[in-house]
């Protein structure tokens, strides 16, 4: 086999590390952070750790399905997964089926876990819109249609986030529909059509966010803490004030003997949600500025390589797709940190690969699968 084709087929080695290194570091934290919570709940310290393991490695079983498929039968698949997937969100309203959680209604019952369908909708939706996408935009170019005719492509995206829109404000779940918008609207940008679609969306779909926001009295709130998290230190504010403890405890090197797992005070019933939505506090706390700022630099590293893969793939299908998986990481992140340390609401999503969660570390390792896939199909 020439030497150059062997290098075609190899996947992108410096992305694969630092997904590696992330998981890793994600399933660790998860184990010493728990445990607080595992014995008080179940008796014994390590029943999240299991679960969570036990969930990385389903995740990471269908990742390697997913890695193993051609580009062309995914772009096949894609529409039959996302209407599944749309179907499955719309299941969380059945009773007994759907099980509902103050006052949401996110998650379907199937005994040993809730799944919960909007964390796949990250996934299936990136794949629907790069298939649907790069078929228009090769039939434009086929046709040599005007701009005119641009309206074809605009509106049908409308529609599709427009039912997204109101099944998820229905659930409600308005930190799902924020990062899915954000994936199709960045990858309906980057599919090469007009400028004025893409600020015409973006227009629109703020205008929408705000209204929800204005319309649920717990949605403004939870904005207006944002701006002046000290009106309500003991309420609304408690979690971001906590959060900005257990981060400003760590100073440079972390509590205790520095760069030291396990040793945070936060965990003990102090930070809200230490395992899900606060774990970022957790690690600031234990490992410092120093391994906050290690994480913040793996998650950059991870966004260069990827959008520098998505740069080089040569048909649109594998381009789009890979930059909608990419970002969707890369932003949630920025989202769950921002909301932590005080610089955007907070908004109750995982951080990629380290929140305890099983619905969405399997959507992660599905999305890791096909982005090293993909990534076989250049020389990066």
């Amino acid at each position: 086999m020439p030497k150059d084709l062997d290098k075609k087929n190899s996947v992108d080695f410096i992305l694969l590390g630092v997904i590696l290194v992330l998981v890793v570091w994600g399933i660790l934290t998860v184990s010493t952070t728990s445990f607080p919570l595992s014995l008080q709940k179940f008796g014994h310290p390590w029943y999240y750790f299991w679960h969570q393991f036990s969930m990385l490695i389903g995740g990471i079983i269908l990742g390697f399905i997913f890695f193993k498929l051609k580009s062309e039968t995914l772009r096949r698949l894609s529409p039959y997964l996302f209407f599944t997937n749309l179907a499955s969100l719309l299941l969380v309203f059945v009773p007994k089926l759907g099980v509902g959680l103050q006052g949401a209604h996110r998650w379907l019952d199937f005994g040993y876990f809730l799944l919960q369908p909007s964390e796949f909708l990250k996934v299936s939706f990136a794949l629907y819109m790069a298939a649907w996408l790069a078929g228009r935009v090769e039939g434009r170019r086929a046709k040599r249609q005007s701009g005119g005719e641009g309206w074809k492509m605009l509106l049908p995206f409308l529609l599709t986030i427009g039912v997204l829109f109101a099944i998820l404000i229905l659930q409600p779940d308005m930190s799902t529909l924020i990062i899915v918008a954000i994936i199709g609207v960045a990858m309906y940008f980057l599919a090469g059509t007009p400028l004025w679609h893409s600020l015409l969306i973006a227009g629109g779909g703020v205008s929408a966010i705000l209204l929800a926001i204005r319309l649920a009295p717990y949605r403004m709130s939870r904005f207006t803490t944002f701006l002046n998290p000290e009106a309500d230190p003991m309420g609304l504010g408690y979690q971001l004030k906590q959060s900005v403890i257990g981060i400003g405890s760590g100073k440079w090197w972390g509590i205790g003997s520095g760069l030291a797992f396990g040793l945070s005070q936060q965990k003990f019933g102090f930070l809200p949600h230490p395992t899900t939505d606060s774990i970022f506090a957790i690690i600031g706390e234990e490992l410092g500025f120093v391994g906050a700022g290690l994480l913040i630099i793996l998650f950059a590293l991870f966004a260069w390589r990827g959008f520098k893969v998505a740069n080089r793939l040569e048909d649109g299908f594998s381009r789009i797709l890979a930059t909608g998986l990419v970002f969707w990481i890369t932003f949630q992140a920025l989202f769950n940190i921002g909301g932590i340390i005080g610089v955007m609401p907070l908004g109750g999503v995982p951080l990629p690969f380290f929140s305890y969660g099983g619905s969405h570390i399997i959507t992660e390792m599905i999305g890791m699968g096909i982005l090293l896939n993909l990534s076989r199909k250049v020389n990066a």
